[in-house]
């Protein structure tokens, strides 16, 4: 995507033309929702045999989402929280390690006392909002960095509103 594309899809995304989004629950998870969601929907786009090395949770997840032609069953499940809860633990406690095994990086960007304080406040506790440090350590942990567009892929988008994320969509991909 070039600096016009991006132009031209950031003026769509703000007049309401040309996208949709896929609505994620608000409950403080939004953010690992989001993030997790489009990955894992990146990966129904792949050959299936992609996936096999991932965990358990995950595969269970993809499996029941395979035969949906429409995509309505990932979405469904992640805004369920018996689905939810326990892949959005894991997504926080791999937040938490990476934060961790890089906290000569990352403790120069808390305001908590400690990383360890700041980790135990704000990454451990379920339903606590994401912030830009646990953003940059998820996404390096999980390799899908933000900025990051590979040539020929389409990005995952997600709408980061009155602190709310939502996935966003070129109008023609549903």
């Amino acid at each position: 995507m070039d600096a016009r594309q991006f132009v031209s899809s950031r003026e769509e995304i703000s007049t309401g033309g040309g996208s949709v989004h896929g609505e994620i629950r608000g409950d403080g998870n939004c953010f690992y929702r989001a993030l997790c969601f489009g990955h894992l929907e990146s990966l129904l786009q792949n050959d299936r045999n992609y996936f096999k090395d991932l965990l358990n949770m995950f595969v269970g997840v993809l499996e029941q989402c395979v035969a949906d032609e429409h995509g309505e069953t990932l979405l469904q499940l992640f805004n369920e929280q018996t689905t939810f809860d326990s892949m959005v633990q894991y997504l926080r406690l791999l937040t938490l390690a990476y934060l961790q095994n890089h906290a000569d990086f990352f403790s120069h960007f808390v305001e908590a006392p400690s990383l360890k304080v700041y980790c135990t406040q704000e990454v451990e506790t379920i339903a606590m909002e994401c912030d830009h440090v646990d953003i940059l350590a998820l996404s390096e942990a999980l390799g899908r960095l933000a900025h990051t567009i590979p040539e020929g892929t389409q990005p995952s988008l997600h709408l980061y509103k009155t602190a709310h994320y939502n996935i966003l969509y070129p109008h023609h991909c549903h």
